[in-house]
């Protein structure tokens, strides 16, 4: 398996996690390096353990075995919140207050911070240029506005304290086909232009092609393979590998090819 050469110490780090729900083994003794500025994607079946990856990241849980770093520090209960503003998260649908504008939504915690008003109003239209949301959608209610919309919102507000770290769980997957693909070349100038890094999940093979600097593949919560799309196309490490890209030759478009 094919490790990014990391030359400085990595952004994240999971060493030996694991992760149990009930008699569900959602993590098993992961370790996984993801570099500065690179897009790292997460990508399997259903129930793998990819979403629990950026739990563990943003201290929503605790792992029960192993550990997890960010920048150097453990994530632990005594510091998690002030990683957390080191931390822009976006999810599948966007996961909007549906009270709020579009406006309120992206600029939540810095009013909580007490950010002054002008502050807040430059940061909140550089945004929506970046994005490439409308001015005059940004006094809207999240159910005013489209699909592709209001994650281009969600993206904002993940955004808003200008993170150190993009943790993106299958953030275009509810999106239809046109305004899914809008949306991933838009993502991907963000993400070039701002020098992000970025952890994404996808169950889509393509998307995970179209984004990943490293594509890891997990299954039943542990790593079966990490690499670029080419390695996994000339050297699976596993039957799965070849199973699970062969099951997706149609979104992979023009990198479709019969591998087994």
């Amino acid at each position: 398996m094919t490790d990014v050469n990391l030359s400085v110490h990595p952004v994240i780090e999971f060493r030996d996690c694991a992760k149990t729900y009930g008699k569900v083994q959602a993590v098993n003794s992961i370790s996984l390096q993801v570099a500065a500025g690179k897009t790292t994607v997460l990508i399997g079946p259903s129930g793998c353990g990819k979403s629990t990856l950026l739990r563990l990241v943003m201290g929503l849980i605790r792992p029960d075995g192993g550990h997890v770093y960010f920048e150097g520090n453990e994530v632990l209960p005594d510091v998690v919140l002030s990683l957390r503003q080191k931390m822009g998260y976006v999810i599948q649908e966007g996961g909007l207050f549906p009270h709020l504008t579009a406006s309120d939504n992206v600029t939540l915690m810095t009013r909580h911070l007490k950010w002054d008003t002008a502050r807040i109003g430059k940061r909140l239209h550089e945004l929506a240029e970046i994005a490439r949301f409308p001015i005059d959608g940004l006094s809207r209610f999240p159910a005013q506005i489209s699909g592709g919309q209001r994650q281009r919102v969600s993206l904002m507000r993940a955004l808003m304290l200008d993170p150190d770290v993009l943790l993106l769980d299958e953030p275009l997957g509810a999106l239809d086909p046109m305004i899914r693909a809008d949306l991933q070349t838009d993502l991907k100038l963000i993400f070039q232009s701002l020098k992000k890094t970025v952890i994404l999940v996808t169950h889509d093979m393509g998307e995970a092609a179209f984004f990943g600097d490293l594509i890891v593949l997990l299954r039943d919560g542990q790593i079966v393979q990490r690499g670029r799309l080419d390695e996994f196309f000339r050297t699976p490490a596993d039957p799965f590998v070849t199973h699970f890209i062969n099951a997706q030759r149609s979104p992979l478009n023009g990198l479709r090819r019969d591998i087994s």
